[in-house]
C-alpha cells in the first residue's frame, strides 16, 4: 500500500504541477473517494500500483522469470501445484547458493504456498538472490526494502535494486521505478526520466503503465507532447485489460469525441463495463447516460437503479438526488428492486 498512498500521489502533483503553467484540460472523472459528496473530477489521477495487482497463477509461471531453466524440476513442481515438493527441492539448492533456487524458495514462503506463509525469511532469501543479480528478487526485495516491514527500511538501497530490475527488464520494476523517479523529482523534469520507463512497461502490455502513459500524453507531460489520439489508444489498449479506471476515461473520450470520431454506444459500452466491474463513479455516470439516452434508450429505471447502487457505496451526487427524488412512486420501487440485481 506504499506505492499506492504515496508515490501515486507525487505522480499527481507532478502532473498537476506541469499543467499550471498551460491551460487546464479537463480529463475524465475516475474513482471518487467512497466518502465523497459529489461526482466530481479529480485531477490527473495515477493508475493503480503494478504491485497490487493478483499474483500470477502457478501455471502462468515462466521459471525464466526466477532465473532458472524451465527443465529444472523444483519449478517443474511449483507450476504443477506441488508446492511442498517444490519447496524440499528448491531449498536444498538455495542453501548451496543457487540464486534461482533461492528465489523459488522466497516466492512459495511469501505466498505460504503449500508451507506456513513467512514474509520476514521469504526476504532473507530475496536478499541473497538479489546480490546475485536475479530481477525477480531485486524487485521483491526492494518492495520489501520501501515498506520496511520484514526488512530494515531503506529508501536508497530499495532504488539501486529497483532500477537494476527494471534495466534487466522487469516491467514491474519498470513502473514501479518510474514512481520512484517521480517520488524523487515531482515535476516535469521527474516526468520525463520516468516516462521512458512507463513507455517500456507499457510496451510489455502492463496496463498500469499504459494508462499512466495516456495520462502523460493527454497532459502533454514529461517531455512528451500532448498527443489525444496516441493517449486515448493506450486508454483502449489498457481498457481491454479490464483496468476500470481506463475503461471510465475511454467511454468518456469515445462519447466527447476526443483522441478519435464520436462512438456513444460504444462509449456507453465501455461505462458500463466499468460498472458492472464495481467502479463507483462508472455506476453514477452510467446512470446519467441512461437517464439522458446517450449511447442507449433513455430508461429512467436503470438510471435510477444505478445511481442507487453507486449512493449505497457511499457516492453522492445531488444532481442525481434531485433525479431520484423526480421519481414517481412505482418509478421508485421499480428502480429499487433493479438496484438489488445490479452487480
Amino acid at each position: 500500500m506504499l506505492l499506492r498512498t504515496i508515490l501515486f500521489n507525487v505522480f499527481l502533483a507532478a502532473l498537476t504541477a506541469q499543467a499550471a503553467a498551460a491551460e487546464t484540460i479537463p480529463l475524465p472523472q475516475p474513482k471518487p473517494d467512497v466518502g465523497a459528496h459529489a461526482d466530481k473530477p479529480i485531477d490527473t489521477p495515477l493508475p493503480q500500483p503494478a504491485t497490487t495487482a493478483p499474483l500470477p497463477s502457478a501455471d502462468t509461471i515462466n521459471p525464466e522469470r526466477f532465473g532458472a531453466k524451465p527443465s529444472d524440476p523444483a519449478y517443474g513442481a511449483f507450476q504443477r501445484g506441488l508446492y511442498k515438493t517444490a519447496y524440499n527441492l528448491a531449498l536444498v539448492r538455495a542453501q548451496k547458493g543457487d540464486p534461482a533456487a533461492q528465489t523459488l524458495v522466497a516466492e512459495i514462503l511469501s505466498r505460504g504456498l503449500g508451507v506456513p506463509l513467512n514474509a520476514a525469511e521469504a526476504a532473507k532469501w530475496y536478499a541473497l538472490a538479489a546480490e546475485q543479480g536475479i530481477p525477480e528478487s531485486q524487485f521483491q526485495y526492494a518492495l520489501m526494502l520501501l515498506d520496511g516491514r520484514y526488512v530494515k527500511k531503506d529508501e536508497k538501497e530499495a532504488y539501486a535494486l529497483m532500477q537494476s530490475a527494471a534495466e534487466a527488464g522487469n516491467r514491474l520494476a519498470q513502473f514501479n521505478f518510474a514512481q520512484l523517479l517521480v517520488k524523487q523529482d515531482p515535476g516535469d523534469a521527474g516526468l520525463a526520466k520516468a516516462a521512458s520507463y512507463y513507455e517500456r512497461a507499457a510496451a510489455t502490455g502492463l496496463a498500469d503503465a499504459q494508462y499512466a502513459m495516456a495520462q502523460i500524453y493527454a497532459n502533454g507531460a514529461g517531455g512528451k507532447p500532448r498527443d489525444d489520439v496516441q493517449a486515448r489508444g493506450l486508454l483502449a489498449r489498457a481498457a481491454r485489460q479490464n483496468y476500470d479506471t481506463a475503461e471510465i476515461d475511454l467511454a468518456a473520450w469515445m462519447i466527447e469525441g476526443r483522441g478519435g470520431p464520436r462512438d456513444l454506444k460504444s462509449g456507453f459500452g465501455w461505462m458500463k463495463q466499468a460498472a458492472e466491474g464495481g467502479n463507483v463513479a462508472a455506476q453514477n455516470r452510467l446512470a446519467k447516460l441512461y437517464m439522458e439516452g446517450i449511447g442507449t434508450d433513455p430508461d429512467l429505471i436503470l438510471a435510477g437503479a444505478w445511481y442507487i447502487v453507486a449512493r449505497r457505496a457511499g457516492l453522492i451526487d445531488p444532481r442525481m438526488d434531485d433525479f431520484l427524488q423526480g421519481l414517481d412512486d412505482d418509478q421508485t420501487k421499480q428502480a429499487l428492486q433493479r438496484a438489488n440485481r445490479l452487480p
